[in-house]
């Protein structure tokens, strides 16, 4: 067996893997980077955050187009929507960016290894490639396999009239009728994507509310505002079962009437790829959910094996694990640098789009915090008019005593980027008294934190 030998070896070529093996190269390692896939990138990029991105922006066009561009006069006869068009936009986004780090590994010198890797000893990954079996080895190898969506049991998946989110990304025609099994994140993406494209969707959720772990404020707006675009809540929803029957599906409801559809998205989380990577031949365990133990320096409980990403739990988002890649190889470098679990931002990219950092008004309210609450809504900010964007607004969150800024929440057009603020603020420790005094360009959608700011202490300027 052919057997090669690098410094560091990185199993997953997704957000925590393939950043980290840049960063360790920039920092002087010879590494390896280990995927099974044709493609680097993992599921954030080639099935995930970017295909549901196109989407999401292409459908968007289109229900402006129908529906808002009249508002600007702008009038559109003859629309119609080219769904395989749409497709290969999205393929083609994915095919830019996977073989962007093609080619970022060779100008970095990082080597790719092709092939399903998995643990031979404390130093050796074995990789089944096309080619046949090979042997890599290093002094220190980091684990950062991600991972897949979670599935139910009852729930029988044939990956097209029942599939999870990568099937969601790939459906060949509008199916007339949706229905989407989990009202978190994934499952409210997708179903915008196919309700403006024309699908009847219907969101199933076992719990009495959607959006689970976010702020409950934000999240009844989040409700109102979507059932009002036409998607319907079934909320404390139990299924049962969901099957195929020919070309439609029948999903089982507990205590209730089943429902008949076209096609059904399972959405209900992921879950880590730790299974049959040889963990056992290290001696290295899961816990009962399938994720692995780190320190503060993301070192297993075996020494020169680290993990990071999606394998070792907390929030599964590609920004948290492309952090814990680079202050995982930075640290075995002897960089004192630091992960602020505190401040990781997440964004849901529905219209509106919502986004959050640090802790929400429930969090605060269930450990007994003093807080102050500062809010802007968007109908008071130019820009959000001048963009026909009126709905939403901006809430910051501070310590009563300190008046350190504690959480944001944003609901409103580009949310997601008006979160990167709060975030670098946060990071710094900033008072909502520091966001108040920094000018703020006019007119922007970013003047609404600023405002939001400013209520903190009663002195806001534009609202009431």
């Amino acid at each position: 067996m052919q057997t090669t030998r690098h410094d560091l070896i990185v199993l997953g070529g997704g957000p925590a893997g393939y950043v980290a093996a840049i960063r360790a190269a920039q920092l002087g390692m010879n590494v390896a980077c280990i995927d099974e896939n044709s493609r680097f990138g993992g599921t954030c990029l080639r099935v995930g955050c970017i295909p549901s991105k196109a989407l999401l922006e292409s459908s968007h066009l289109y229900e402006e187009a129908k529906h808002r561009f009249a508002d600007h006069g702008l009038k559109v006869s003859g629309l119609e929507l080219d769904l395989s068009t749409m497709m290969t936009r999205k393929a083609k986004i994915v095919d830019t960016l996977t073989g962007g780090i093609d080619m970022l590994f060779k100008q970095r010198g990082v080597t790719a290894y092709r092939g399903r890797g998995k643990l031979r000893d404390i130093q050796s990954i074995e990789v089944s490639t096309a080619d046949g079996a090979l042997l890599v080895q290093a002094d220190k190898i980091l684990l950062a396999m991600g991972s897949r969506p979670a599935s139910i049991p009852t729930v029988e998946e044939d990956n097209d009239r029942i599939g999870n989110s990568t099937t969601a990304l790939s459906f060949p025609d509008v199916p007339k009728r949706l229905v989407v099994i989990g009202g978190g994140y994934i499952g409210l993406e997708l179903g915008s994507v196919w309700n403006r494209l024309g699908s009847e969707v219907i969101v199933l959720e076992a719990l009495d509310r959607i959006l689970p772990g976010m702020d409950s404020e934000l999240a009844q707006i989040a409700h109102r505002t979507f059932k009002k675009q036409g998607i319907e809540f079934r909320t404390s929803t139990m299924v049962a079962s969901a099957k195929r029957d020919g070309d439609s599906c029948v999903v089982a409801i507990k205590d209730g009437e089943p429902i008949h559809c076209d096609r059904v998205l399972l959405a209900t989380g992921r879950t880590p790829l730790t299974r049959d990577i040889g963990l056992e031949s290290v001696g290295l365990e899961v816990d009962r959910r399938g994720f692995i133990s780190v320190d503060e320096n993301f070192q297993t409980g075996v020494k020169g094996i680290y993990a990071a990403g999606d394998c070792i739990g907390g929030l599964m988002l590609a920004h948290k694990a492309m952090e814990e890649g680079v202050v995982c190889v930075e640290r075995m470098a002897g960089i004192s640098s630091h992960m602020n679990y505190d401040v990781i931002p997440a964004i849901i990219y529905t219209h509106p789009e919502i986004a959050s950092v640090g802790k929400t008004e429930d969090q605060l309210k269930e450990a007994g915090i003093d807080y102050r609450k500062g809010v802007c809504p968007y109908g008071a900010n130019g820009r959000a008019r001048t963009l026909g964007e009126p709905d939403g607004r901006v809430k910051i969150l501070a310590d009563k005593k300190t008046d350190r800024v504690l959480g944001v929440h944003i609901i409103g057009a580009r949310a997601g980027d008006l979160i990167a603020e709060a975030a670098a603020a946060m990071e710094f420790g900033a008072s909502s008294e520091d966001i108040a005094r920094t000018c703020h360009a006019h007119p922007t959608l970013a003047e609404a934190f600023h405002e939001a700011a400013l209520a903190v202490d009663g002195r806001a300027i534009h609202t009431v």
